[in-house]
Formats: C-alpha cells, structure tokens, sequence
C-alpha cells in the first residue's frame, strides 16, 4: 500500500511518519503526476485557505475531485476536513467539496483557545482519543450517508466518514496515537 501526504503546507511530515510506523509507504504529494500509483491521500492540519488555493496554483484540485468521484479514499485532518467539505458556513471559499458536511472554521476561537481533550471514537474501541483542537473546525451538519464518527461531550460533531473518506477536525498526527491512521487504512483496504 502507498499512501500520498499532500505536502503543501500543514503537518505533513507528522502523517509521513505515522504512516511508516505503521510499516506502509507514504509520500509527500505537490504535483499532480504524483497521484500516480497512490492507493490514497492524506489532507493534513495547516491553514485551509492556503491549502486550497495551493491544490488550484499547482492543478492538484480537479484531479482531486476527479479521484473521489472514482472511488479514490482520502483523510482530511482539521483543514483537510474543510478542504472535503461541501461547504464552510462561515466562508465563501471553493473547496473539493466531496463529503456531504457544513463545517465552520475556526470554530472553537482563536489560536488562544486551542485546547486539548479526549473524545469517544467507538469505531476505535476502547479507551479514548487523545484530540488535540488547533483553531479548529467543527461540523455543522452531516447528511444522512455521513457517519459521525466522534462527537464531544457538548454533542458538536468533530469527526466524520462518508464512503472512503474519513475527516477530523483535530490533529490526530499530532497525539502518537496511530488508532486513527489505522483505521483509515482499513478503509482504504476495504473492498466495496
């Protein structure tokens, strides 16, 4: 299995990492000749606004589109989530807009409020998820063929899979907790 980490801007190198420690190949993805022989994508934390207008600046953005239409499995991690939104209520910007979701940036406050809990993901089992929120989004509403998959305790939805994409609003890169990366690799070997 290969995994492409879009390497734009954000936390890429942090998903490159989690994804060899669990022993599969990733690499960084800036161009779109490098989608070629991908089994899927990694959106990583970063500022969505400059990633977005990177996937249009380097022709990554349609290809992009062109792949989830076909099937292709991608994570979005905080602004990978608003990056695969349908829309982001609280900005005007064009995303890939692939995942049935509203979420709004920068939802919990400003850089300030960054803040750090743990959240209930039962599709991971067990113990909770160590969740770190970095002028985080959250979802605003999922249409019905979308899973939350985690939500927090004041019942704000902050994870999410729809199909082969699964999306956070937190930065699971961050935590040394691989539960997350794992699980999406089992999306991504799931035979439909």
């Amino acid at each position: 299995m290969r995994i492409g980490v879009l390497a734009l801007q954000g936390a890429y190198i942090e998903h490159v990492t989690a994804m060899q420690q669990l022993g599969v190949e990733a690499a960084p993805v800036r161009l779109p000749n490098q989608l070629n022989g991908l089994d899927a994508l990694i959106i990583p934390g970063g500022e969505s606004t400059t990633i977005l207008k990177l996937m249009q600046t380097f022709d990554l953005f349609q290809p992009l589109k062109d792949l989830v239409q076909a099937g292709f499995p991608i994570f979005g991690t905080c602004a990978g989530i608003i990056c695969l939104a349908k829309r982001v209520s609280n900005d005007d910007i064009e995303t890939l807009a692939v995942m049935d979701l509203v979420v709004r940036r920068n939802a919990f406050g400003r850089q300030i409020d960054s803040f750090e809990t743990e959240v209930s993901i039962p599709a991971l089992g067990g113990d909770p998820f160590p969740a770190i929120f970095i002028r985080a989004p959250f979802i605003e509403t999922a249409k019905p063929e979308v899973e939350i998959l985690a939500r927090l305790p004041s019942g704000v939805a902050v994870a999410a899979r729809q199909g082969k994409l699964v999306a956070t609003c937190f930065h699971p890169e961050l935590t040394g907790d691989l539960r997350l990366h794992s699980y999406f690799l089992k999306t991504v070997a799931a035979v439909d």
